[in-house]
């Protein structure tokens, strides 16, 4: 390959300003490592890499979320219309899945050697398998099947965007982790009411309900895939092999050797907690209050409401997140009053009652607070992260633990707590947002207080 270092790889029919200048093998992947260099200075990136990125996540994010915002409340709620607190076992079904696959999926991809470089393949396969488990979603039987495919589609997806957080791992400059974070946060949150709006809008037809936005996810990868062109590592050198021994012992690492990545991962933990104890739940908790019988189809129009303002919110604290953190060079803060953001409006809604006034305005003050949680940490993240050059993909994978944890632990432990203090068909979902309060404020608190490694 013999790009010039003032063409980014992979934009060359898009316009994008001119990187600086890189000697040798340094200018192959805009700073990204390559088969026979170890520390290369990361250059910034182009625009038209940036801009690719964004639609990839868009479309990932979408095709993941629609099935948690409304697809699966809604096959739950046919398959067993008694028992909706099970779409907390499917949900955390899936989230476990991804825990155990992703530290294993980036430790591998590290080592991968193809012509297509090391993320672009598992992106591929990824998205393969995330359309696949939409497919057995749509026709499954009975709720395990149902679990059992969203695992399958958790799986998929969640590599995906595991690629595509390590592309950026692999290429971005400090300088510009900020605000590619925040474009990335705005990104999901935009997705994730489309992807509820397309999922609204089949109501009534299984396939499309989650293959429409499964067909979004795909469309954005093979673009991101065909035009960020990552150098090939058939030559790249690895330290050590994979092996099953070594792989298990990746799995974890030593908190007292990386302080600030520890502490980081324990707030993301308990943020992540609380946002997936809010949110798991819900368009479930919505229909309770705003429906007659508590059914999901009944309501899907103030879903599609309810998200648009969500995104809103949510879009602008990242943007406003990401780029003041990157302005004013502190980024604990901004994790700070994310968390009390959350703690605010979740408790809003908890006791809120029915006053649509009311639970609006508690959504869209703890979707700004998840906006700017998600824009801030994932560039403290990428400055906190140990090995860059040679083992990204295992603490990214680690990292993704917190999240991945939360979501599965946390709607399996909110399952039997919706019972609590209830009788019937009724569901104890203040309980649950007060729990979510209080795990974000402890998230933010954490990372304020012990977080060293970034302002």
């Amino acid at each position: 390959m013999n790009e010039s270092p003032s063409t980014p790889p992979g934009t060359d029919a898009l316009p994008s300003p001119t990187s600086a200048s890189m000697d040798g093998a340094a200018a192959i992947g805009e700073g990204i490592l390559t088969p026979t260099d170890s520390l290369v200075a990361r250059a910034r990136v182009s625009a038209g890499y940036i801009w690719l990125l964004v639609l990839a996540t868009l479309g990932s994010y979408a095709a993941l979320v629609a099935p948690i915002g409304i697809s699966l409340s809604l096959r739950v709620q046919e398959l067993a219309p008694e028992n909706t607190e099970w779409l907390g076992y499917v949900v955390g079904a899936g989230a476990i899945a991804a825990t155990i696959s992703q530290p294993l999926v980036g430790m591998w991809s590290d080592r991968t050697r193809s012509g297509l470089g090391r993320r672009r393949p598992f992106a591929i396969g990824g998205t393969l398998l995330g359309l696949t488990g939409l497919a057995l979603m749509a026709v499954a039987p009975s709720v395990p099947l149902l679990a059992a495919a969203w695992v399958v589609t958790q799986l998929g997806w969640a590599t995906v965007l595991s690629m595509l957080l390590l592309s950026q791992a692999d290429r971005l400059p400090e300088e510009q982790r900020g605000k590619v974070a925040g474009l990335s946060g705005f990104t999901t949150m935009i997705a994730s009411v489309l992807g509820v709006g397309i999922a609204s809008a089949f109501i009534g037809n299984n396939f499309l309900v989650f293959l429409v936005p499964g067909a979004l996810g795909a469309v954005g990868i093979a673009l991101w895939v065909i035009l960020v062109k990552e150098p090939s590592s058939r030559d790249i050198v690895v330290a050590n092999k994979l092996t099953v021994v070594g792989a298990l012992r990746d799995m974890g690492f030593n908190p007292k050797r990386y302080p600030d990545f520890a502490w980081n991962w324990f707030g993301r933990l308990f943020f992540n907690f609380g946002v997936t104890f809010a949110t798991t739940f819900t368009t479930l908790f919505f229909a309770s209050r705003l429906s007659e019988g508590g059914r999901v189809a009944d309501i899907g129009g103030i879903i599609v409401i309810l998200s648009l303002f969500g995104v809103l919110s949510a879009a602008g604290g990242a943007m406003l997140g990401g780029f003041l953190s990157d302005k004013v060079k502190r980024r604990r803060i901004f994790v700070l009053l994310a968390g009390i953001a959350f703690t605010a409006g979740a408790l809003m809604m908890a006791f809120g009652g029915s006053d649509v006034v009311v639970l609006f305005t508690g959504s869209i003050v703890a979707n700004i607070g998840l906006g700017v949680f998600s824009a801030v940490d994932q560039a403290i993240v990428l400055d906190v992260l140990p090995e860059r050059d040679t083992n990204a993909g295992r603490f990214i994978g680690i990292n993704g633990y917190s999240s991945s944890i939360a979501q599965g632990l946390a709607p399996i432990a909110a399952a039997p707590l919706l019972l609590i203090g209830v009788t019937g068909a009724d569901k104890n979902y203040g309980l649950v947002l007060v729990i979510a309060a209080a795990c974000t404020l402890i998230g933010g608190t954490v990372v304020m207080l012990k977080v060293r490694g970034t302002k």
